[in-house]
């Protein structure tokens, strides 16, 4: 399945809902339309947003895909004239990062490709530890955006730079996990853009810490997060193999695949719960892809940094587009 946050022009809430064709079906409204005409009280249960649902997702996602049965069995038209709304076209919503505030973002370092250009650029060569150790860094959970929203052009920074990832989301939450049961905690996938300060980043991490400034004002997700078992058949030995692309005003900048992932999900969700928890709804970003910014690619070649007015828009296959205006 297919699960959205997303907000419409009839009400100010936030909604929970999934995507059937062109359309994105409201899981409380339809729970309520079935406790109604079909006199089945047994989806009210569900929470009305996707990081509650997340938090005891074994017993949500198997309500949440009987509720998918019921609904798509039905005529849609009749449905949407209903007074429960319940079904809105996915062109005329609002989208959220599919969970909007979760407790944390983590952001991992796992494709050799970029890790390799970056040191290169710094005068570093690869630290063998790299290739044991999933490495990440923290960053700000409350600058989180979702497709079509604008970002507002960061203030002290001529170097602003996008950064094409995927990110898993936390299913359950837990400590301590064995990369053997880590792949129990992924709920699903989403686009993840990494947006970047790079003038900023650079003067922290030459005394040793950051990219924390170079980071800290926007991250976007979205447009959905795919369950696991949508990708079933793009797996091939062991690994994700989903096309990655970033075009910037209708320009293709970059080109990978998930499969150069070096560290698998697994093995950063072992590292992650390492010693503390990690809870229902968090973020776990993959890192840059290879050839996935402009740091990479260097300016000269990609026509300057990103500016006020640009559109960034990325696509991973099976995942969808996640695009941004820069304003």
């Amino acid at each position: 399945m297919k699960f959205v946050t997303y907000k419409n022009n009839f009400d100010p809430l936030i909604h929970f809902g999934f995507k059937h064709g062109e359309n994105i079906i409201d899981i409380h409204a339809s729970a309520n339309w079935v406790n109604k005409e079909k006199n089945d009280d047994s989806f009210l249960s569900i929470p009305t947003s996707l990081k509650k649902a997340l938090e005891n997702w074994n017993i949500n996602l198997k309500k949440l895909r009987d509720l998918e049965k019921i609904i798509i069995k039905s005529d849609i038209k009749d449905i949407k004239n209903n007074n429960h709304s319940m079904v809105i076209e996915e062109s005329k919503i609002t989208f959220l990062p599919p969970v909007p505030n979760p407790q944390s973002f983590r952001d991992f370092y796992a494709f050799e490709q970029h890790v390799r250009a970056a040191r290169k650029l710094r005068g570093l060569e690869m630290h063998p530890d790299w290739f044991k150790i999933p490495i990440f860094y923290f960053s700000n959970p409350s600058a989180l955006y979702g497709h079509g929203a604008d970002i507002l052009y960061p203030k002290g920074t001529n170097e602003l730079d996008f950064e094409l990832e995927f990110s898993i989301i936390i299913a359950n939450g837990g400590s301590n996990i064995s990369q053997d049961e880590a792949s129990n905690f992924i709920g699903g996938y989403t686009i993840c853009n990494d947006w970047s300060a790079r003038d900023l980043q650079r003067e922290e991490m030459a005394m040793s810490l950051g990219p924390a400034k170079g980071k800290d004002f926007a991250s976007s997700f979205g447009p959905y997060m795919v369950t696991p078992d949508e990708l079933d058949k793009f797996i091939k030995e062991d690994k994700l193999h989903l096309e990655m692309t970033c075009h910037v005003n209708d320009t293709l900048i970059s080109k990978g695949n998930t499969n150069d992932l070096y560290h698998p999900f697994t093995k950063m969700i072992e590292r992650a719960s390492m010693n503390t928890n990690l809870l229902a709804g968090d973020y776990l970003g993959s890192g840059t892809v290879g050839t996935g910014c402009i740091l990479e690619l260097r300016p000269e070649n990609t026509n300057g940094w990103i500016k006020k007015g640009d559109h960034v828009r990325m696509q991973v296959e099976q995942l969808g587009i996640l695009e941004n205006k820069i304003i």
